[in-house]
């Protein structure tokens, strides 16, 4: 679920680093939002991130 329906953006993993320099497994999340939108087979529900929805790449339903 964890995936932009349009550029495909998905969780990273990286690192958490403390002062002493410990390394723990940690998970980035891409920020979605779930919408409906405009296509042309009808209305669809997307989970979208928010970098698609600002370069205006989806149109919403209003």
């Amino acid at each position: 679920m964890a995936v932009c329906s349009v550029c495909g953006k998905k969780k990273v993993t990286g690192n958490n680093v403390s002062h002493a320099n410990n390394r723990t497994k940690r998970v980035f999340m891409p920020n979605l939002q779930k919408i409906k939108m405009q296509s042309a087979h009808g209305m669809r529900r997307l989970h979208v991130c928010t970098r698609c929805l600002r370069s205006g790449k989806v149109k919403k339903v209003v």
